[in-house]
């Protein structure tokens, strides 16, 4: 059976001018200028006989014709995309927008990402750090801290976080051979605002007597502020692993004190139950387990 459809780009372009009623957001979405947007249209407008779009005072609206061809456009191209990332066997060859946590991306993902790309050459990799709350509609997939799986979509957890006593290999020399209970109640402790009970918690977990200077030393208002000042021998923070993996294996940080405690948080990565299977999914999803499971 001979289908006559017109152009697919044409229809991608209508599918994306419809959805933000906007030729300008259409075209930064899709890699294009304002104006190939709008050749675009028209081309489709002329294939069809039908007017899609109408300028008004308050920008670009659906004309009847658009209003109704626009669900059925945008089901079929998501059908396409669906069936094309669902092939049995086909090579990742495409790209993967990930959204990730600032301090996720910087201390752990970013110092071995070169391991991925030279293993996946052909997978390209965008990250996006906003601290927005992320809609899988506008990435591939996500990486989030969570003391539980959310509900809908895939969610694979991947690596418990645990704190451990981190400080400058510098500072650990000038302290010396001290029992865990010296070693806190002579070195400043650094703390985080936005997680003031982190040490409390260790102490717990650890059956640790709290020092006497727990309410003091610096305070700070990120957890990779509280590393970076243990790197410059401010004190002792409490590291999250793996967070601060990359900075134990480096030297840059040593474990002040060699016990570790569950902060509570698990990593979790979350992808939509349609694109689980996508093979460049797969790959930074297995690339991802084999090099959290390295680390032990």
């Amino acid at each position: 059976m001979a289908f006559r459809l017109p152009p697919l780009n044409t229809l991608r372009i209508f599918d994306a001018a419809a959805r933000h009623r906007s030729f300008k957001l259409a075209a930064e979405e899709l890699h294009l200028t304002a104006s190939a947007v709008s050749h675009g249209i028209q081309t489709l407008e002329s294939w069809l006989g039908a007017e899609l779009f109408r300028r008004n005072v308050r920008g670009l609206a659906l004309t009847p014709e658009g209003e109704s061809y626009a669900p059925r456009i945008g089901h079929a191209l998501n059908m396409l995309a669906e069936a094309t990332e669902r092939l049995p066997g086909r090579r990742a060859t495409g790209s993967l927008s990930v959204s990730i946590a600032p301090a996720f991306a910087r201390r752990w993902l970013l110092p071995r990402l070169s391991r991925f790309t030279e293993q996946f050459p052909d997978t390209h990799i965008a990250i996006d750090t906003s601290m927005q709350v992320a809609s899988l509609d506008d990435f591939d997939v996500a990486i989030r801290a969570s003391p539980t799986k959310g509900s809908g979509n895939k969610w694979v957890r991947l690596v418990q976080e645990e704190l451990v006593p981190v400080c400058s290999p510098s500072l650990k020399s000038e302290l010396g051979p001290l029992t865990k209970v010296e070693l806190l109640a002579r070195a400043p402790l650094i703390r985080v605002t936005g997680a003031s009970t982190d040490w409390e918690q260790w102490l717990d977990a650890t059956a640790t007597e709290p020092p006497p200077n727990l309410a003091g030393g610096l305070r700070v208002d990120a957890i990779t502020l509280a590393a970076d000042a243990a790197m410059h021998g401010l004190g002792i923070a409490l590291g999250r692993r793996p967070l601060v993996d990359a900075d134990l294996e480096s030297g840059r940080l040593v474990c002040a004190i060699d016990q570790a405690a569950p902060s509570g948080l698990w990593y979790w990565m979350v992808t939509k139950d349609a694109s689980f299977d996508r093979p460049e999914i797969k790959l930074f999803r297995n690339w991802i387990v084999s090099e959290l499971q390295a680390r032990h």
